[in-house]
């Protein structure tokens, strides 16, 4: 989670050579879910506020376990804001989406739907939404809903900025933003050979590589 929380920052970071829209300094809004997602989102908080950001953490439903309660102390020993609602958004330029990651399942729940709605209506000329891993919402296989009743349950999300850790998941085909970056190099070569990722090789001792999405 560490060094996964360490390459979505930089990812964020090195996309300021494309876009200016993404230098710091700036805020940036960082939407976090209970789960393993979440905790990558909390770690990039405190990286993108070490490289010149000003990060604020919404984290409606905090994770359970020791863990999420240190990556909260750790964040709140930074002096990164918790905040409560999404009124941060019209500040922040930059809005990072570690609500949900591949384990989602429709239905969305209640307490989600008022955040996942206002991440849907993100106006793409004047900010960037960044997923981390899998946009919010999405199935991990199949990408956006794609029946009415999905759509009409789960508010669509598309994000500018993908940033796939360990290896691309197969929704990312559906993918139509400009950034796709990959991140996580944290896994050994006979995990990648068992199960054939045919991971490409990171350059020096680079966090993330950025991907022609089109090629995956």
């Amino acid at each position: 989670m560490e060094l996964a929380g360490l390459s979505v920052a930089s990812a964020i970071y090195k996309s300021g050579s494309s876009e200016p829209i993404y230098k710091p300094p700036g805020k940036v809004l960082i939407v976090c879910g209970p789960g393993n997602n979440g905790g990558d989102g909390l770690v990039a908080a405190r990286h993108l506020k070490l490289f010149g950001y000003t990060p604020f953490i919404l984290y409606p439903k905090q994770g359970k376990g020791q863990l999420f309660a240190n990556l909260v102390s750790q964040c709140k020993r930074m002096d990164i804001e918790f905040i409560n609602n999404v009124d941060k958004l019209d500040e922040c330029k930059l809005i990072v989406d570690a609500l949900f990651g591949f384990s989602y399942r429709p239905p969305l729940r209640d307490e989600s739907r008022p955040i996942l709605e206002s991440l849907a209506r993100i106006d793409h000329h004047n900010k960037r939404l960044i997923s981390i891993d899998i946009p919010s919402g999405w199935h991990v296989e199949h990408g956006p809903p794609s029946s009415e009743n999905d759509r009409l349950s789960t508010p669509i999300i598309q994000p500018d900025c993908l940033i796939s850790l360990t290896a691309p998941k197969k929704c990312a085909q559906h993918f139509r933003g400009s950034l796709h970056w990959l991140g996580g190099r944290f896994v050994p070569a006979s995990l990648a050979r068992k199960y054939q990722l045919n991971l490409p090789e990171y350059p020096d001792s680079e966090q993330c590589m950025l991907l022609d999405f089109k090629s995956i």
